[in-house]
């Protein structure tokens, strides 16, 4: 049985938050601008969110999972202090040449929130700043959003995105239908 509560599944690193080169201090965790406020109207609207996330320098040795676990503590608490509570945050730790089947494009995240949260991924939308991600939210039939925060500048002429925006409130305002 499937959740009709609809589920946002959302980039982290130049998504929500700015991208820094294998962020690993909890201290340089800062959110692009609008962030906060765009996703607490998604949840005041009943929306979900999960957070996806390919976390590659913990393969490369950058920092350990309990380093990562300490720089989502400090995201979570700086959402909940911008009225949002996130679902949940999916990790891929594994580097690209590692045989997994998590590390996006690939659905393995976005199956486990799923499992999680019992949501339609047909029903779901797609929020990230690479072609990766919008490949992810095609594979398993979401609509798809590329924001040209972080990488997503350089991917945005050849992106095969349902949308491609400026940014994550941008894509919260299209999805809200405030646009």
């Amino acid at each position: 049985m499937t959740n009709p509560r609809r589920f946002v599944l959302i980039d982290r690193d130049g998504t929500i938050n700015v991208e820094k080169h294998y962020l690993s201090d909890p201290d340089q965790l800062q959110l692009i601008p609008g962030v906060g406020p765009a996703l607490r109207r998604l949840t005041q609207a009943g929306y979900g969110i999960a957070i996806i996330t390919n976390q590659s320098g913990i393969a490369r040795g950058y920092f350990n999972l309990e380093r990562l676990e300490q720089i989502h503590d400090r995201l979570n608490a700086m959402l909940a202090a911008e009225g949002v509570t996130v679902d949940g945050i999916y990790i891929c730790p594994h580097g690209p040449d590692d045989d997994c089947d998590c590390r996006k494009p690939l659905p393995g995240m976005a199956e486990q929130a799923m499992a999680d949260h019992g949501f339609d991924p047909k029903l779901s939308t797609v929020i990230g700043d690479k072609e990766v991600d919008v490949e992810l939210g095609q594979a398993i039939g979401a609509a798809t959003f590329l924001v040209r925060t972080g990488h997503g500048e350089k991917y945005a002429a050849a992106s095969k995105a349902d949308h491609v925006v400026a940014d994550l409130p941008a894509a919260v305002a299209i999805i809200l239908g405030e646009l």
